[in-house]
């Protein structure tokens, strides 16, 4: 166990060194563009993994924290001054109302089960959006607005770099978090509500402390999504963003932080390709569809995600050798 452990930990540095020299090696705009958005798209879907993955929660409203993240960063930096001041404190609003949104909103839904929670959730979704929708004055509708960043954010090599650090950053976070003794009760929740309650644990504080925290992140990835596009607008509170990070979360597998990064790379590389064999084949003009079958050989033959499935071959693999060793003994 202690093995593959370090085994899986060696991997992961490998991904990440070759992540940091890969600009020195590829000068591509659009590449690093790109990645840039997996880094952040990865941040939100580890946020949305949390809940889906490490507590049970499926939520359709997740979208609102990513929304109050951008606009809370672009708001700021419209109004003030451009400068890493007016972001860092764009940010930390962010993520206090992200915070207290979430509290809010998991003390009045968490209580709820199952399907009745993720249409409560998706309910208050709609309505951060009305409200973008109608506070022009602060939001300018939909048409939304462009806004300036500091002179360190315009390096798209910094940027790249900046986003890779959060990443990294958060997933260490979050791996601590989920092995840390709060984080097993969250799997005991995911695993049999019922019992974790019958066994004294305060089930309803433990939810809220994950949504909390999926909030937090999710406002990080969205302030990082405004800084890259440097213009927001009310999209960012659509379904369509909650359904990305259900589908990342899906498609690398639940519960494994790791799985969800590599559902934004290959939902996000699978977005630019399609898009860009749509220009020179018209048959891929309707790439949504393509996309959509992607999606089902994903779920037909890695069931349990891309990483999940992984998991479970070596899980297989090591209780055969077990096996085997008891065998040995035995005889």
């Amino acid at each position: 166990m202690k093995f593959l452990k370090q085994r899986s930990n060696v991997f992961l540095g490998i991904a990440l060194g070759v992540l940091i020299i890969y600009p020195f090696f590829n000068d591509s705009r659009s590449m690093m563009i790109l990645l840039t958005q997996v880094f952040i798209f990865g941040v939100f879907a580890m946020s949305y993994d949390l809940l889906l993955g490490y507590t049970g929660i499926v939520s359709f409203g997740h979208a609102m924290f990513f929304g109050i993240g951008a606009y809370s960063t672009g708001i700021f930096l419209d109004r003030m001054e451009p400068t890493m001041f007016w972001l860092m404190v764009s940010i930390l609003v962010a993520s206090v109302v992200a915070g207290i949104v979430s509290y809010i909103v998991g003390l009045l839904t968490l209580r709820l089960k199952s399907h009745f929670y993720a249409m409560l959730t998706l309910a208050f979704a709609g309505l951060f959006l009305v409200g973008a929708e109608k506070w022009r004055s602060l939001t300018f509708g939909n048409d939304g607005f462009t806004f300036r960043t500091p002179d360190l954010m315009k390096d798209r090599l910094v940027f790249y770099f900046i986003c890779l650090g959060v990443m990294a950053v958060i997933f260490l976070l979050l791996r601590r978090f989920t092995h840390s003794p709060a984080g097993s009760v969250l799997q005991a929740i995911r695993e049999n509500e019922q019992r974790a309650e019958s066994l004294g644990y305060q089930v309803l504080h433990y939810k809220i402390i994950a949504s909390v925290i999926a909030g937090v992140i999710a406002s990080f990835a969205g302030s990082l999504y405004g800084l890259s596009l440097r213009f927001v607008n009310t999209s960012v509170f659509t379904m369509d963003v909650t359904l990305d990070a259900l589908l990342m979360t899906i498609i690398g597998g639940v519960g494994t932080l790791v799985g969800p990064i590599v559902g934004a790379g290959l939902i996000e590389f699978a977005h630019h390709w399609l898009t860009e064999l749509a220009k020179t084949y018209p048959i891929f003009e309707r790439w949504i569809i393509f996309f959509g079958i992607l999606y089902i050989l994903a779920v037909m033959f890695f069931p349990a995600g891309i990483v999940g499935s992984f998991k479970k071959i070596k899980k297989r693999k090591r209780g055969k050798l077990e096996h085997r060793e008891e065998k040995n003994i035995a005889s």
